[in-house]
């Protein structure tokens, strides 16, 4: 098999991992929200409304990282000029705004009836609110410039600035003054039930899963796109190999 970062690589790669993929995200969620919904216990302080903590978590955790590996793809691929590192960052892009967009939706489900309202200028959300800006940002940018190579260099800029905002959500509640509660699960361990973790972990990993299998699919189109010119790219569009 040729190399990933090549394009014809992982163009073959990623056609036979992504429905694996999405098989393996879908019964994962499926367990994860069964458990949610039917083993985990009520808590004891947010009674049944906690329960959307695992979508919230999940996608948070998401929309914090995928960012992070756009902005290194982003970085290696100023350093290295591989083509393939641009795709990789300009793949995710997409699902990270979603993710993004789930975790200050759930949010806002979630502290209606915790704080009493489905909106503060709290700093994790506004920070939050100012990622799923840049994510919106990276994409318009990425569509509105005509020449890729361009577009990504572009592209490159925002996702390498924008980095900084990562710590600041993750940091926020330890900074600031806020409403938000902090982080149940650290380095010195998780102060939440232990079934209550096993199924978040199950739920993270399904939406890692997930960003993985959408993310390889949308390279595969990408990838088709920027290669059009090339045979084994034609071969593989007129075999219908999307």
């Amino acid at each position: 098999m040729k190399s990933l970062f090549d394009p014809q690589g992982f163009y073959q790669f990623a056609g036979k991992s992504v429905r694996l993929c999405y098989i393996v995200a879908l019964v994962l969620a499926i367990v994860a929200a069964y458990m949610a919904f039917f083993v985990c216990p009520i808590d004891a302080t947010q009674g049944n409304s906690y329960r959307i903590i695992f979508v919230h978590v999940a996608s948070a955790w998401m929309s914090m990282l995928i960012y992070v590996m756009m902005a290194v793809f982003a970085a290696l691929a100023l350093a290295t000029n591989n083509k393939m590192c641009s795709v990789f960052a300009a793949a995710m892009a997409p699902t990270g705004a979603v993710m993004c967009f789930f975790a200050l939706l759930s949010g806002s489900i979630w502290g209606r009836p915790t704080w009493g309202t489905y909106w503060v200028w709290d700093a994790r959300l506004t920070s939050e609110l100012i990622l799923l800006f840049l994510y919106l940002g990276y994409l318009a940018l990425q569509s509105s410039i005509a020449d890729w190579r361009r577009a990504d260099k572009a592209c490159a800029v925002i996702a390498l600035v924008g980095v900084v905002n990562v710590p600041i959500i993750y940091f926020s509640v330890k900074w600031w003054n806020t409403l938000h509660q902090g982080a149940s699960i650290t380095g010195k361990g998780a102060s939440i039930h232990p079934i209550m973790l096993t199924t978040l972990l199950l739920m993270v990993a399904a939406f890692w899963i997930y960003s993985f299998a959408s993310s390889f699919a949308r390279a595969r189109t990408i990838i088709l796109e920027r290669e059009r010119r090339e045979p084994w790219a034609q071969d593989a569009a007129l075999a219908g190999e999307l």
